[in-house]
């Protein structure tokens, strides 16, 4: 028996080291990827960034003919848009998370998380269409009105709902853009509430907590990690999309205010509206750089999360 196990083992000697060295490659190979589109970007983006320099990304520029770029209005955009994607996408999302798991009956529970997994699979084209053609009509006509109205008339915070109803812009964009990442949101949300100790839960509502109060007094603490995690992929997914936000935005390179009503444009949709009208190398440059900008903002977000997610762990481990 000794000399059959001991047969054996330089076989799985090497399984182990094939295995561990494929994994290894794969990763390296991801790693490789990464800094290749870094650097292909930054190669393509150079006689931008060497003309316009530092003034690239705080000049609201945006004239082909006089081979005049800048990138503040697409970066205001994209921002912008995402942030108004995560104000509505976040708290629609734990609402469903939490009816999911601690409210809805057993019987409806699977396929009301089928078809809120379902909305993921839609192509993003698909929700750009519908949102142009059905929701910005009933947004402009029903909508952006009674937010004029009502918000619009609020200090500071009026300025962000000012301006002509269009049905078109900033806000639809971002409407239309938390709709898109709701699933993403929703689902990771309900995935890691779902790991919650039933026992935890349990002794709560023993003691008489109520449904609010167990998932936010122990739920949450217990999930945070993941909460996170699934809000950052939501922004992620959110600075990213490209043909909803073109059918909505508005692609207007034009500065008029800070007001959510009116057209702007995005780093994503500027890239997929101009891209195959570059004519000269400038303007083929400038919009490269606005690639290696999404690039770097998207980098940034991550790492922020994953520092953050980080940070939440070792709480964690220090207060247990």
């Amino acid at each position: 028996m000794k000399s059959l196990i001991a047969r054996m083992l330089p076989g799985r000697h090497v399984g182990d080291w094939v295995f561990f060295n494929l994994t290894r490659f794969f990763a390296l190979l991801t790693l490789l990827m990464l800094v290749g589109i870094m650097i292909s970007l930054t190669y393509g983006a150079w006689p931008s960034i060497h003309r316009f320099g530092f003034g690239f990304l705080v000049s609201g520029d945006w004239n082909p003919p006089m081979e005049k770029f800048g990138a503040l209005i697409p970066i205001y955009g994209t921002l912008a848009t995402s942030l108004v994607a995560l104000v509505i996408a976040v708290p629609v999302s734990f609402g469903i998370a939490m009816f999911l798991t601690e409210l809805a009956p057993t019987w409806l529970r699977r396929p009301l998380g089928v078809a809120v997994e379902l909305l993921a699979g839609i192509p993003s084209i698909v929700y750009g269409m519908w949102g142009l053609l059905v929701f910005a009509p009933v947004f402009s006509q029903y909508v952006q009105p009674v937010l004029a109205s009502t918000l619009g008339k609020v200090p500071l915070l009026g300025t962000l709902f000012s301006g002509p109803a269009m049905g078109i812009g900033i806000l639809s964009a971002g409407i239309i853009l938390a709709i898109m990442i709701i699933p993403f949101v929703a689902s990771v949300m309900r995935d890691v509430f779902e790991i919650t100790p039933s026992i935890l839960k349990e002794s709560s509502y023993a003691l008489g907590a109520t449904t609010w109060e167990v998932v936010w007094n122990i739920v949450l603490p217990y999930t945070k990690v993941g909460v996170v995690g699934g809000i950052m992929l939501g922004l992620g997914r959110a600075l990213g999309e490209t043909m909803a936000v073109t059918f909505l935005i508005g692609n207007m390179n034009f500065f008029n205010g800070f007001s959510l009503f009116l057209p702007g444009n995005s780093i994503a949709s500027a890239l997929a509206n101009e891209f195959a009208e570059a004519e000269s190398d400038i303007y083929t440059s400038s919009l490269i750089e606005l690639g290696l900008i999404l690039f770097v903002i998207t980098f940034i977000v991550l790492s922020l999360s994953k520092l953050l997610l980080l940070r939440l762990s070792r709480q964690e481990g220090a207060k247990s």
